[in-house]
């Protein structure tokens, strides 16, 4: 609202419609008032919406999966998470198809990292509705010692989770079954398994040894 501090005649302080009234070292003038800034709508890129999507499919997949990465990614480098480290290998390589369908690559999907020796010649078998069997060859590295565990991920695309375990089988033992959560009978199972050292402090590449179907 424009003002006349000095009646009809003076100076005038404020906006008049398109014009406003101000005083600058003790002398008044008129100027033009700046017009609105009209808003624009943030029209995203394709490129931005495919990286939103990857991201959002990544984040989401990997939840089962945690506690898993959490050990099979522990030895990342400094500045570094487990959790981070395992999304940046699964965002990279093992995601396919394009905006704004993607899919996930089971057989690149990595959920450990390192230099320990895997399991020799691992072979697995679905010998019950919900038991698999898992034996493997002994390994006579010096890197590789009796007492390392295995880690052993399956997950159910079907219901979207997991099941399996971390430790409590060694390397020496050549053999183990597990009985699969009664939900997963009869699914379609996709299977990895990795090694870590007893203390975990060393980890193998994890492998995928394929899909168990019903």
């Amino acid at each position: 609202m424009a003002k006349l501090p000095k009646g009809i005649f003076g100076p005038v302080s404020g906006k008049i419609g398109s014009v406003v009234g101000a005083t600058w070292n003790g002398q008044p003038y008129l100027r033009q008032a700046p017009r609105p800034q009209k808003r624009t709508k943030l029209i995203k890129s394709a490129a931005r919406l495919a990286n939103e999507a990857k991201f959002k499919l990544v984040s989401t997949w990997l939840v089962p999966f945690h506690p898993f990465v959490d050990v099979g990614f522990k030895n990342v480098p400094e500045g570094k998470t487990a959790l981070g480290a395992a999304f940046s290998v699964i965002y990279h390589q093992a995601i396919t198809g394009t905006y704004p369908v993607f899919a996930v690559d089971y057989a690149k999907v990595v959920i450990s990292a390192g230099d320990l020796p895997g399991l020799n010649q691992p072979v697995m078998n679905l010998i019950a509705a919900d038991t698999i069997e898992i034996k493997w060859q002994q390994n006579k590295l010096r890197t590789a010692s009796f007492d390392d565990q295995l880690m052993l991920a399956l997950y159910c695309p079907e219901l979207e989770i997991i099941d399996g375990f971390i430790g409590g089988v060694r390397r020496a033992d050549l053999q183990t079954t597990f009985h699969l959560n009664p939900l997963m009978a009869g699914k379609a199972i996709e299977v990895y398994l990795s090694v870590t050292s007893l203390n975990r402090k060393k980890i193998a590449d994890s492998i995928y040894l394929g899909r168990l179907e019903p």
